[in-house]
């Protein structure tokens, strides 16, 4: 899943390009989340492809744990539990049904 796909583009009127904003869903806390504690430098991406097998779906774990403008997690940016949201279908479905 390329979660850029669903960006849309708009066009200027000079012909540049503009990307648009990307929705993303809420994500709710459930039973089967897994909480970790992350030590200093890790990667969300190292984190998704661990748990997901899937590099791309580190989103899931920035937008369910309120991460914005960093995917490495050191003390000055990031301090406690990382939650790591299990039920990725559901998720990637809501993101595209909002995305489209």
């Amino acid at each position: 899943m390329n979660r850029y796909s669903s960006t849309k583009i708009k066009r200027k009127e000079d012909g540049g390009r503009v990307y648009s904003y990307t929705l993303y869903p809420k994500i709710p806390i459930k039973n089967s989340d897994i909480f970790i504690t992350p030590t200093y430098g890790t990667r969300l991406d190292v984190l998704a492809n661990k748990y997901y097998g899937d590099t791309s779906l580190w989103w899931i774990i920035a937008q369910a744990n309120g991460i914005k403008g960093f995917t490495a997690l050191y003390s000055k940016n990031y301090e406690g539990q990382l939650r790591i949201p299990t039920q990725t279908q559901d998720i990637i479905n809501e993101f595209d049904s909002m995305n489209r």
